[in-house]
């Protein structure tokens, strides 16, 4: 929602209040909702450069880069913190926050829940959490117990609304800001396209790709645990691994979320039985969505071999499609800039694949350079490789 004249802050300017965004799958940072075609990241420079000299082939395989914004930590009158973010001089129209938002939807929800009985939760922890929730829903995660009672008390909603892991990544980014950094501290985030928005129940699958996920500036520490986690899962073997998911389940109406930590688990059999269970609707497997996804991967696989140089250390790559099916209720107007690029030629369902995560990533020219590469990304293309021809083996039956 947009701010305007806000006393509490001593700051009379106009201000975007950040929101979780409710369909993070993956990632280490928390990613936050701009307004409904955009979100926005901690900036990392070496993330903002590469979007700044991004090549034109990788356009169409990315988020739309949309610059940069200022963000502060607000207190209110009330003691509540929130994430205020300064807009763009073109994008200071008005800025509503519709009855159904999400933040709005989960404190409803809670509060529908609880007026029927309380919970067995402790009574100091049901207090803070309603307290806050009441106040600064979108905030509210910064009471620690927030994930764990929200879901209890109110079920079956929230599994459908959002994926639990964007919110407990937005509650350590808000504890940490909490403890690392006075109220006004000014904090630089990326805005970026929302690669969700046109999409009314979004699948989204989360793979971390290449053999290696340490970047050149890693520590030796750091880039022997990384090391080991590669070793350790389907990194190492196949060049790519799942770092999170969800799937639009038709029969319950619920999103079925998995996290990194069942991905590091899996073997290449169970690699395999995840890629199909992101396919699965709970009702049956959608086998109409293989032959655009593998057309996306392959040209960007043309592409990826195309970029000498380049090395895209822990990134990831999204594979998006919608879990309501044609034919059914459809999202808001307005698609995002990009819809045009990945749109799906006649006959063949609408899917994206899109790159994400470049704080590691390097190349020649790139500013903070510590090695030189001659080629494309060898474990990104394995990677790439392996997952086409897995994905190829289910089109197939095999």
């Amino acid at each position: 929602m947009v701010l305007q004249g806000s006393t509490d802050g001593g700051d009379a300017r106009a201000g975007v209040q950040l929101e979780p965004f409710l369909h993070q799958v993956g990632g280490h940072l928390s990613v936050m909702r701009y307004d409904d075609h955009t979100v926005c990241k901690p900036l990392i420079s070496q993330e903002q450069r590469f979007y700044e000299s991004l090549p034109l082939a990788m356009k169409r395989f990315t988020p739309q880069y949309k610059g940069t914004i200022t963000v502060r930590l607000r207190k209110n009158s009330r003691g509540q913190l929130s994430l205020v973010a300064h807009p763009l001089k073109e994008n200071q129209e008005p800025f509503k926050v519709s009855a159904e938002s999400a933040a709005a939807a989960i404190w409803q929800t809670l509060q529908q829940t609880t007026s029927s009985g309380p919970r067995p939760l402790a009574q100091r922890q049901h207090v803070q959490l309603t307290h806050s929730l009441k106040d600064s829903p979108a905030t509210a995660l910064l009471t620690p117990e927030f994930h764990l009672d929200v879901q209890e008390a109110a079920g079956s909603r929230l599994e459908k609304g959002f994926n639990p892991w964007g919110l407990q990544r937005h509650q350590a980014h808000m504890t940490r800001l909490c403890s690392e950094y006075p109220e006004h501290q000014r904090h630089r985030f990326l805005l970026l396209e929302n690669v969700v928005s046109q999409y009314t129940h979004p699948c989204i699958l989360d793979l971390k790709m290449g053999t290696r996920q340490h970047g050149d500036d890693a520590s030796e520490e750091k880039a022997a645990r990384h090391m080991r986690k590669c070793a350790q899962s389907t990194s190492a073997c196949l060049g790519v691994r799942i770092c999170g998911m969800q799937v639009y389940q038709t029969d319950t109406k619920h999103f079925l979320c998995k996290d990194k930590y069942y991905g590091r688990k899996l073997s290449v059999q169970g690699f395999r039985e995840a890629l199909c269970q992101f396919l699965h609707d709970g009702t049956r497997l959608r086998t109409e969505l293989l032959e655009p996804i593998l057309r996306q991967l392959r040209a960007l696989l043309s592409v990826i071999r195309g970029q000498s140089s380049y090395r895209f250390y822990s990134s990831s790559l999204l594979i998006i499609y919608d879990g309501q099916e044609p034919g059914g209720p459809h999202p808001r107007d307005a698609p995002a800039p990009q819809a045009a690029l990945g749109a799906a030629p006649a006959g063949l369902a609408k899917v994206d694949i899109r790159m994400i995560d470049f704080a590691h990533t390097t190349y020649k020219g790139s500013w903070d350079e510590h090695i030189t590469y001659d080629g494309p990304d060898p474990g990104y293309i394995f990677g790439l490789e392996n997952l086409i021809g897995i994905l190829q083996d289910v089109q197939e039956g095999k």
